[in-house]
């Protein structure tokens, strides 16, 4: 007989799980269309050349990635995946705004990318999201033993 309780999980937790997943597929998707962009006069100046867009969007993508396969770290209550989501989030975050202001053309999805890494990391830690990972972590800890 297992000791194991469930945790119900919060409908914060579950739309910051999804969220996360849309920024994720969001970074790379927009990853690949800077590298098509290299060529361009414009963004190869705001960037210092082709190497610093070739490395800003393999910078998207691998952020994007790493988000999207934790966002369902988060569907489960990992507290690493948080911890980890916080800090790729918040670099998204950052990245985001770079480009934002960087990039002389039209940076409306930066902006949106800005705007659902803030979500993420604000819906991330609300009191119902911190009670269920700390419950969840403390729920695997009691299966262990």
């Amino acid at each position: 007989m297992s000791d194991s309780v469930e945790v119900k999980r919060p409908v914060v937790v579950s739309i910051v799980a999804v969220v996360a997943f849309i920024s994720g597929v969001y970074d790379i998707i927009s990853g690949i269309l800077l590298i098509f962009q290299a060529n361009d006069p414009t963004v190869n100046a705001a960037f210092g050349g082709s190497a610093g867009v070739l490395a800003a969007s393999i910078g998207s993508m691998i952020l994007g990635a790493i988000v999207v396969a934790l966002s369902f770290g988060l569907w489960t209550g990992s507290w690493v995946a948080r911890m980890i989501v916080t800090v790729v989030r918040a670099l998204s975050l950052i990245k985001s705004l770079f480009l934002a202001v960087a990039w002389m053309g039209n940076p409306v999805g930066e902006w949106a990318n800005v705007a659902l890494s803030a979500i993420v990391l604000i819906l991330l830690w609300t009191r119902p999201a911190s009670a269920f990972f700390n419950a969840t972590a403390r729920a695997k800890e009691r299966a262990k033993r």
